[in-house]
């Protein structure tokens, strides 16, 4: 049933904002000289996977996690990007590859053995990575893996139809909320 939802709304939302997606990839060129941003992170049951996001910072940019970041190093596009999840859009096609799904843990970088090893003991490995999840609508970063994963222990026991779609439409009004506070400021 989950793998139904995932392909119907990935189909949909690609089909969608097909026009969208091209004129952010056409603004992304002029501004990084480069589209995507791809990056190895660990799949079901830790099999690396190849992540697809919007470029948002500089080719120059140092590869690490994001809360590492300068924050100087994020231009204004990129930051826009950033704050309006636009840059996670692409994932949309590793959700129709059957990489990810709209709901689960965040995929996390292979070097991140910290959280890849408690993932990995309480079985949140075993979770298909999705673009959102309970972490992330209660503001759960990477930066504490153990709070991260205690969360991520409970939608692992609750997940279902029921928690995906709650999840979805959490998101959505997160992204939507921020949005317009971005555009008061």
């Amino acid at each position: 049933m989950i793998r139904f939802f995932d392909l119907f709304f990935s189909v949909t939302a690609l089909c969608a904002l097909g026009p969208f997606l091209f004129l952010v990839a056409a603004i992304n060129v002029f501004a990084f000289g480069s589209i995507f941003f791809t990056q190895q992170r660990a799949g079901l049951n830790g099999r690396p996977f190849t992540i697809i996001k919007f470029r948002s910072l500089p080719l120059s940019t140092p590869k690490v996690l994001t809360h590492e970041l300068d924050p100087s190093s994020i231009t204004p596009w990129g930051r826009f990007l950033r704050d309006s999840k636009i840059d996670e859009l692409p994932q949309l096609l590793n959700i129709l590859f059957g990489e990810m799904s709209f709901v689960g843990p965040r995929p996390t970088l292979l070097s991140h053995k910290r959280l890849l090893s408690l993932r990995e003991k309480y079985g949140i490995c075993e979770m298909t990575p999705g673009l959102t999840g309970l972490a992330q609508v209660n503001k759960i970063d990477m930066s504490n893996p153990t709070e991260l994963v205690a969360v991520e222990k409970v939608m692992r026991e609750k997940f279902g139809a029921k928690l995906y779609l709650v999840m979805i439409l959490k998101t959505l009004a997160l992204v939507f909320f921020r949005s317009k506070k971005l555009e008061r400021k």
